[in-house]
């Protein structure tokens, strides 16, 4: 499974891709404007530092929700970088302008899905990547791991190549239970990431080892 850190934040980025496991980036507006990028010069140069720092993929989301805007606002987004991905938001024109970014070769993520026929839809329209939003469904009372697995039984049976990217990570137990059940990238902020280091048992044992080293100077 393919790690992808949620941020917009250069020096999580930084500190994620030190670690040496870090396989792509995704980003949204709302990170942007947490990062208080403004103005369209200023969100494309964000993408840019971002590609610099990660030759791996990164998801960089369209603002349009009519075919032709997402079209262009695509294309343009598509120069700034070959890792470039344009993330395109599950609508009926985002569908349509996924098919036509596949015909002419540009990457996408489908994002904001929720169910499994939305899943399908991404797929047959030759998504790169589909990004079901598990915690947000998990606030709705929902099991978002099991659409991950749902999906992911549906995609082999039909042979789809989209993959599945775990999205709206909330902690390191989902990332653990996202690659038991099939996900092919999770994308999570970096405290998820960094907590799959945790463990008690882990503190004790190298106390211990430490305390032993220091007894035998």
């Amino acid at each position: 499974m393919k790690f992808f850190i949620d941020t917009a934040n250069l020096a999580q980025i930084k500190e994620a891709n030190e670690l040496g496991i870090l396989d792509g980036v995704t980003t949204n507006p709302s990170l942007m404007a947490k990062e208080g990028i403004k103005g369209n010069d200023a969100v494309w140069q964000h993408y840019k530092d971002i590609c610099d720092i990660v030759h791996a993929p990164v998801s960089a989301e369209v603002i349009s929700t009519d075919f032709a805007g997402i079209v262009e606002e695509g294309k343009k987004l598509a120069t700034i970088d070959p890792n470039i991905v344009v993330k395109v938001p599950m609508i009926k024109d985002g569908i349509k302008a996924i098919k036509w970014f596949t015909d002419n070769g540009i990457k996408t993520n489908c994002t904001l899905v929720f169910s499994a026929g939305q899943a399908i839809l991404a797929a047959k329209a030759g998504a790169t990547y589909v990004s079901p939003f598990i915690g947000r469904i998990d606030d709705s009372s929902w099991d978002g791991v099991e659409l991950i697995s749902q999906i992911s039984h549906i995609y082999r049976l039909q042979q789809f190549k989209t993959e599945i990217l775990a999205a709206s990570i909330r902690n390191a137990l989902h990332i653990v239970r996202c690659a038991e059940v099939g996900a092919d990238v999770c994308t999570c902020p970096l405290d998820s990431i960094l907590g799959l280091l945790k463990h008690p048992l882990t503190d004790i044992g190298l106390a211990k080892f430490l305390e032993d080293a220091n007894s035998m100077k």
